[in-house]
């Protein structure tokens, strides 16, 4: 049976996406519903897969002041491969799957300009990768893990 998110789960979800930290006593009184019932759908978005609870690091505070995001075309029928040997690169905190000429993006947050050119390094010896462009991050002005649905 198909779990449907209702409109209490969605403030509850919408909470912790602000502030991970409120207490289930804090969620009951913003949602007017009892402390037990936040308790229990609590439980039910993350048993279900719908709320993940993770501590967010603040990569200026952990001295990662450079990123980049880099876009990689690849030889037919190797997306996987790439990948994959893309997911043993460290550094790389997200990888997607994407429309247009370069398949492949991915993101980088590194402590400096020096460790980003060592990535790229890496990344040109994949071999099934056949071009690669790069896009450092000058400035961040939104980063939320808020999302809309």
């Amino acid at each position: 049976m198909k779990y449907e998110v209702d409109e209490l789960d969605h403030g509850i979800i919408k909470h912790l996406s602000k502030d991970g930290r409120l207490s289930f006593t804090e969620l009951s009184l913003r949602l007017q519903v009892t402390e037990k019932t936040i308790r229990l759908r609590y439980k039910n978005l993350l048993d279900k897969g719908f709320l993940e609870v993770v501590g967010v690091v603040n990569p200026l505070a952990v001295g990662l002041k450079a990123g980049a995001i880099i876009q990689v075309k690849v030889k037919a029928n190797s997306i996987s491969k790439v990948i994959e040997d893309l997911k043993e690169i460290r550094e790389i905190r997200f990888i997607t799957l994407t429309s247009g000429e370069y398949p492949i993006l991915f993101q980088i947050t590194v402590k400096d300009q020096i460790r980003i050119t060592e990535i790229l390094r890496e990344v040109n010896k994949i071999e099934c990768i056949t071009e690669v462009n790069t896009i450092i991050q000058l400035e961040v002005h939104k980063n939320t893990f808020e999302y809309i649905f």
